[in-house]
């Protein structure tokens, strides 16, 4: 099978633009893109969906073990003609001082060559000094070419491309100019979800014409084909010893542009395990689906938080079914709806659903921004990632039932505690990917088994 990553020096240099353009000129192919996302990215994978029609998922070196990724890589990418991996913040930019969990990481777990993305803007021979860093810094990642964004003419490209050429040997394989028609407005929390762009099929076709205009794409064709990572074994799954542990259960799955941050290999995981999914929108939907439990993900709460509080009569109905005791677990924005409210910048409450002893105030600054580890109820130990601009006040009279430590370069950071716990209902700002543990996803659904059978 062929697979490439696409990652950049530095976040900002257009990585997201050029995988979204040569995703769409490959489809435009006719090609099979299995599209990837390095890291815990919940965005750009919608970019990638949008594009290619096929779902996107996360491999991340963090929080997930190497087999555990080669063997969702290559489940993910079965049937598909080529896999493109877009990577996440600079090639080797990872935990700490470490290349773990960073694109670099990576590239050299699933043995896939990477093309570099560069801001050619100001530069010329310095062009040949950036990438000849990247590719020594380290010898067992493999860069076949590169990519130069916001160039300003032919004549500039052709200068840089001989320059880097001259310097490293590696070819540059084409450009985008500068054009602001297809950038991507981005907020508090990254890029502008895909759903939000009105124009966005029109950027799309712009850029993907961009894209075969002036980037090689056989070329990028032929270094994923050289570099074939067949060799890659197919892991064991995982999840096997867990066969059916779902079976029967109906859960509920918070799904619309206020709620859309999941792995979409955890929701595959909770099929897999045999729980059927139903989808429903806080914002939308007036009652609460017949389910055995409810999932709400991470998003937007605060950004639609009045169309949230508008729907008086679906937070009433939620409230009602998690007092009556209706399982529920809710990550980072999911958290943030269950509360009692949600104070916006400009200090305007909104009501939540209330069933949380909490309130929930958006801020200036990131609260929590990373990795942790966590030791959750029954001493199960997950990573999880946070990456959020609210914290909880009010919280009194909460109960926890996460333990969550910041550890970087075997330094303990900061811990403090998390996973409000409530009947039984938890809600925690961590996101957690249900392959770093699955014990953690079956004690989950071992207790909805055992609510369903008393009820």
């Amino acid at each position: 099978m062929k697979g490439i990553m696409i990652a950049g020096t530095s976040s900002g240099v257009g990585k997201t633009t050029i995988t979204s353009g040569i995703m769409a000129a490959l489809t435009k192919r006719k090609i099979r893109v299995a599209p990837f996302k390095t890291g815990p990215d919940y965005i750009d994978p919608a970019f990638h969906q949008f594009v290619t029609g096929n779902t996107s998922y996360n491999l991340d070196s963090w929080l997930l073990d190497e087999n555990v990724i080669r063997y969702l890589y290559k489940k993910n990418a079965e049937h598909k003609d080529i896999a493109i991996i877009e990577g996440v913040m600079g090639l080797y930019d990872g935990l700490g001082k470490e290349i773990r969990g960073s694109s670099a990481h990576l590239s050299q777990i699933l043995k896939v060559p990477v093309i570099l993305v560069i801001d050619g803007r100001g530069m010329s021979t310095s062009a040949a000094a950036l990438v000849h860093g990247y590719q020594n810094f380290n010898k067992d990642t493999h860069i076949n070419g590169v990519l130069i964004n916001n160039i300003s003419s032919k004549k500039h490209f052709d200068l840089l491309k001989d320059i880097i050429y001259k310097y490293t040997g590696i070819p540059s394989i084409g450009y985008l100019p500068t054009n602001k028609q297809v950038s991507i407005k981005s907020r508090h929390l990254g890029l502008v979800q895909a759903e939000e762009i009105e124009d966005l099929r029109e950027k799309i076709y712009e850029l993907s014409n961009m894209v075969s205009q002036y980037i090689d794409l056989d070329y990028f064709l032929e270094v994923a084909e050289a570099e074939s990572n067949a060799s890659i074994e197919l892991s064991e799954n995982p999840a096997k010893p867990y066969k059916d542990s779902a079976m029967g259960l109906k859960i509920g799955v918070a799904r619309d542009k206020a709620f859309s941050f999941y792995y979409q290999d955890n929701l595959n995981l909770l099929t897999e395990l045999g729980a059927e999914l139903i989808s429903f929108s806080p914002l939308y939907d007036r009652h609460i689906p017949e389910v055995d439990a409810l999932y709400f993900g991470g998003g937007y709460p605060e950004v639609f938080a009045e169309e949230l509080e508008n729907n008086v009569e679906f937070r009433s109905a939620l409230r009602q079914k998690l007092e009556e005791g209706l399982p529920a677990y809710a990550e980072c924005g999911g958290l943030m709806y269950l509360t009692e409210s949600i104070t916006a910048l400009n200090n305007q409450q909104y009501e939540m659903v209330g069933f949380l002893p909490a309130k929930s105030q958006m801020t200036q600054k990131l609260q929590h921004f990373g990795y942790v580890d966590i030791e959750a109820f029954e001493n199960q130990y997950i990573k999880g990632h946070e990456f959020h601009r609210s914290l909880l006040t009010d919280n009194d009279n909460v109960k926890y039932s996460y333990k969550v430590k910041k550890i970087r370069d075997n330094q303990l950071i900061d811990k403090w505690q998390d996973g409000l716990i409530k009947k039984n209902v938890i809600g925690a700002y961590p996101h957690i990917h249900f392959y770093s543990n699955i014990d953690f996803l079956i004690q989950l659904i071992k207790k909805c088994q055992k609510i369903k059978v008393v009820t």
